[in-house]
């Protein structure tokens, strides 16, 4: 029996050793292993939406900077042979890992992963990584922004109580349902607090041109609309209220995206919201440097080779709240209403609406039955105009 008890003892230390070299090997391998990942962007760092995710691009290197090293290609159209000749460029260059940052790059990434298994193609804002074919390579990944633009309005519904006014104006880019579900979250956040709130929204047709976003924005105030708030990609909007509080004598302010505004709109911005996309970038490349499927890796909503997440991974923030202009227990609401996001208590999507999908009006959503945005995919799908509350101007 005594031996018995020896060889057992024996067999565990020789097992703790055997894991102890194997861990150690695993250690030394990750610590001199070294890969290229691949960026490719719609516009370059002097736009708020390409910026905001390059600066993932560089903590990514300041992460890792012995194992990951970073190539871009900035300024990619959006039509197939632009973004073929980038994505060929990027795997020549030898990437393992490639991100890719624009919805219109969804389909030709996925056909390029198709035909390089050995690559992983990570799309951003992307809605077929689930769709057929469905590739072991081939993923997508968007923070629920639906979030910080609910607790932005919120924001602007305290101001606009402050000020006793209910008409807020939005400068929104395209009639899709990344756009429209999210000002609908921004209106239900303004609605929140102020539930008599109406808004007008004006789209430019463009993701980035200041010129169009500032002169709807003044048509906007000129309406009288007391906050403008924006999904698009400039300062215009922000620098018009700005303007128009100095030049004008109007009482206006901004919510932004993206970016913080209060260095071009120090006496009118309220607040941004941005999508953070490093918790998603820094764990699908730590995923291929330690050779595991990058679903397994990255903490978020799940939905096959399909991620989502908010405030509760960070992948949403809040930035450039203005402490000079912001309501009295502002900081306090926002703190409460963060919190209640993280533990699921609060539905967005939800109240005595009626919504009108703008494509197919015989399509609509009666609200009294919440919606579940990003439920099922990480890109946003609301799609309803709310009835009466929400106008689209000309």
């Amino acid at each position: 029996m005594r031996n018995k008890y020896i060889l057992s003892a024996l067999t565990c230390l020789v097992s703790i050793f055997l894991m102890y070299i194997a861990t150690n090997a695993l250690k030394q391998s990750y610590s001199t292993k070294v890969i290229k990942a691949g960026f490719v962007y719609i516009g370059d760092t002097s736009t708020a939406y390409t910026n905001n995710f390059y600066m993932s691009q560089k903590a990514l290197e300041v992460k890792y900077p012995d194992n990951i090293q970073t190539f871009a290609k900035f300024n990619v159209q959006e039509d197939d042979k632009s973004i073929t000749s980038a994505l060929q460029a990027l795997v020549d260059e030898g990437c393992e890992i490639i991100f890719t940052t624009s919805y219109g790059y969804s389909k030709q990434t996925k056909i390029f992963a198709q035909s390089h298994p050995e690559i992983q193609f990570c799309q951003a804002t992307g809605d077929n990584a689930n769709t057929e074919p469905v590739l072991e390579n081939y993923h997508t990944f968007m923070g629920t922004i639906y979030e910080g633009r609910y607790v932005s309005g919120i924001v602007a519904g305290l101001k606009l109580r402050e000020l006793n006014e209910n008409k807020v104006g939005y400068v929104a880019a395209f009639p899709i349902p990344e756009v429209i579900s999210g000002y609908t979250a921004f209106f239900l956040g303004v609605r929140s607090i102020v539930p008599e709130a109406v808004m007008s929204v004006m789209y430019t047709e463009t993701w980035s041109n200041h010129a169009v976003e500032k002169a709807i924005a003044k048509k906007l105030i000129a309406e009288g609309c007391t906050v403008i708030a924006q999904h698009s990609d400039t300062t215009g909007p922000a620098i018009a209220c700005e303007e128009a509080s100095i030049y004008a004598s109007k009482v206006v302010y901004s919510v932004g995206y993206n970016q913080t505004m209060t260095e071009v709109a120090p006496t009118t911005s309220l607040i941004s919201s941005r999508l953070n996309w490093s918790p998603y970038v820094n764990s699908a490349c730590e995923a291929v440097l330690k050779e595991k499927k990058i679903e397994n890796f990255v903490k978020g909503n799940i939905h096959g080779n399909d991620v989502a997440a908010g405030f509760q991974q960070g992948w949403v923030e809040l930035i450039g709240l203005n402490p000079l202009v912001i309501a009295p227990g502002t900081q306090e609401i926002i703190d409460s209403t963060i919190k209640n996001l993280k533990a699921g208590n609060i539905t967005v999507f939800q109240g005595d609406y009626i919504g009108v999908n703008p494509a197919d009006e015989n399509d609509t959503w009666d609200l009294n039955t919440p919606y579940i945005e990003n439920e099922k995919q990480s890109a946003p799908s609301f799609c309803y105009v709310l009835k009466d509350v929400i106008r689209i101007k000309q």
